[in-house]
């Protein structure tokens, strides 16, 4: 079923932010709780290095809070190329039902305005992009739905 979440960015108190959230809402974290950066699959494109300050940071964050939405969140460390300011840190993410609706939706929100990640295959196995739209709305993209 597809879902739309507010996703937000921190430059490094996430999980403190979240804990916050979390005690005001008394809700619990979805899935595997607070992922860390440390968490994602080595690789040569692994923009954290075992040992960096980034590694404890959180890499992603969900906690419903009421009728059904649900707040995302990660740390955008400056040193992997994120520039956290008031206005941009927040994020509109939708997850649509087939990777078909997620091309249509990113497609028409990032025409006239600016792409900045192309919709690709993740790590995490989502069909993932984002864009910015003409009115400087930042939008991402999760399509779970797996490629044929």
């Amino acid at each position: 079923m597809a879902t739309v979440s507010t996703y937000l960015n921190f430059t490094n108190n996430t999980e403190e932010a979240f804990n916050f959230y979390k005690s005001v809402f008394g809700t619990e974290f979805e899935g595997a709780g607070i992922m860390r950066f440390k968490d994602i699959p080595p690789s040569d494109d692994n923009p954290c290095q075992p040992g960096s300050e980034e590694e404890n940071m959180v890499m992603h964050v969900s906690l419903p809070i009421l009728g059904g939405h649900v707040l995302m969140g990660t740390d955008a460390p400056e040193s992997m190329g994120f520039k956290v300011n008031m206005g941009n840190n927040v994020y509109i993410n939708l997850q649509p039902d087939t990777r078909e609706e997620t091309k249509r939706l990113f497609d028409s929100l990032s025409a006239g305005g600016t792409v900045e990640m192309e919709l690709q295959d993740m790590f995490w196995g989502d069909y993932y992009g984002s864009c910015k739209d003409k009115y400087g709305v930042q939008w991402m993209f999760n399509c779970a739905e797996k490629s044929s």
